[in-house]
């Protein structure tokens, strides 16, 4: 069986017909002014680019579009602490061949919103079967360890997860055990999108790396701007201070 068999995201194309301003926010976002559609082939796809490129609103824009909220978690957590979404996802249409048995958006930047969310609903709403689910109160762990807690107490098989920047709250060693989690999760019919800077993640060897700086083009480990530039660095780090500083 193909790797891409299990697929539940095969294609996203933007309803351009739909859109009044290119001018206009999200619109007028590189990235998006020249979308037109992306068919995914891999069960790990990864979304690099620089900075401000856009990688979050898009990836946020997928997983709008899949009825997830926009701060993480999963269709069930409907709440919302500070509502900076854009609009770009109801003009998404989206090809989904296989349904999944779960879908998760787990966003580093708004992690901690989503975990006092559970906290609320265990200690408020008494969903006590909640921690279970999570490997326990995610406040009462370090920001990487409830990170991992979650993938693997969470994360099921034939799942499909939209990760934005999950190395934020991981230490290198903690990033392997994720792209160990990933991979066993892929072997049990998932999918990842992943928006990342992380040389460790783009580096796993079933991934497709979407470069977001040339318009999704697709690019090789070796030559992605994050490997060149790590790569850079910790052979001459002295050189580089000295290009750097001086």
């Amino acid at each position: 069986m193909s790797l891409d068999s299990n697929l539940m995201i095969k294609k996203i194309s933007l309803e351009r017909n739909k859109i009044e301003n290119f001018n206009k926010y999200p619109f007028n976002i590189e990235i998006v002014k020249n979308f037109t559609e992306l068919n995914f082939t891999s069960p790990v796809t990864f979304f690099v680019g620089e900075n401000g490129i856009g990688k979050s609103t898009f990836i946020e824009a997928i997983a709008l579009s899949l009825g997830l909220p926009a701060e993480g978690g999963t269709q069930n957590f409907m709440y919302s602490t500070n509502n900076t979404t854009s609009n770009l996802s109801d003009y998404f249409k989206i090809i989904k061949p296989n349904k999944p048995k779960t879908k998760f958006f787990l966003r580093a930047e708004s992690f901690y919103n989503f975990s006092t969310e559970v906290e609320r609903l265990v200690e408020e709403d008494g969903f006590d079967t909640l921690y279970g689910s999570y490997g326990g109160n995610l406040h009462e762990c370090s920001h990487g360890e409830s990170f991992i807690k979650l993938v693997q107490n969470r994360f099921t098989d034939h799942g499909l997860y939209i990760l934005d920047e999950p190395e934020a709250a991981l230490s290198p060693q903690r990033q392997l055990s994720l792209l160990c989690l990933i991979d066993k999760l892929v072997k049990e019919g998932s999918q990842f999108i992943i928006a990342t800077h992380s040389p460790i993640l783009i580096s796993y060897r079933d991934g497709k790396i979407l470069d977001l700086n040339n318009n999704f083009r697709k690019v090789d480990y070796k030559d992605t701007d994050i490997y060149k530039l790590y790569k850079m660095y910790l052979e001459e780090p002295e050189n580089m201070q000295h290009r750097l500083f001086d």
